[in-house]
C-alpha cells in the first residue's frame, strides 16, 4: 500500500514528517538522516545480486524510509518486495529503488551540509 503524505510535497523527503518523528529535535534529525543514508546505501549493495534475503532487505528499507518521511523510497521498496515475491520485473523494480534512494540521499547530503 502506498504511503503518501497528507499533503503533496515537492521533495522526496517529507521534512514535516521527519520533524514529527524526531519531536522537532534538529540534532536528532541530522543523526537519523545520516544513519538512513548510510543504511540505504548498504542495503542496496546487499540487494544488488538479489540474494535470497533481498525481500527482507527491501522490507527493512521500506520501514526505515517511512520512518523518516522518504515515502518515494518506501513505495519503491514495496514495489521491489512485490516483484521479488511474484518474480516479475525485479530488475526494473530494483532500478527504480536505486533511483529513489539516490534522490533522497542527494537531498539528505544537502541538508547535512548546513
Amino acid at each position: 500500500m502506498p504511503s503518501p503524505p497528507l499533503a503533496p510535497i515537492d521533495s522526496p523527503l517529507d521534512l514535516d514528517h521527519l520533524s514529527r518523528m524526531t519531536l522537532g529535535d534538529a540534532e536528532l534529525e541530522q543523526e537519523v538522516l545520516a544513519m538512513f543514508a548510510e543504511q540505504a546505501a548498504g542495503l542496496l549493495a546487499a540487494m544488488a545480486a538479489m540474494p535470497a534475503e533481498a525481500g527482507a532487505l527491501a522490507h527493512k528499507l521500506k520501514g526505515s524510509a517511512r520512518g523518516i518521511g522518504a515515502f518515494v523510497v518506501a513505495d519503491a521498496a514495496a514495489r521491489l518486495e512485490t516483484a521479488i515475491r511474484t518474480g516479475h520485473d525485479r530488475p526494473r523494480a530494483f532500478a527504480a529503488l536505486k533511483d529513489a534512494v539516490a534522490e533522497v540521499r542527494a537531498v539528505i547530503a544537502g541538508i547535512l551540509k548546513h
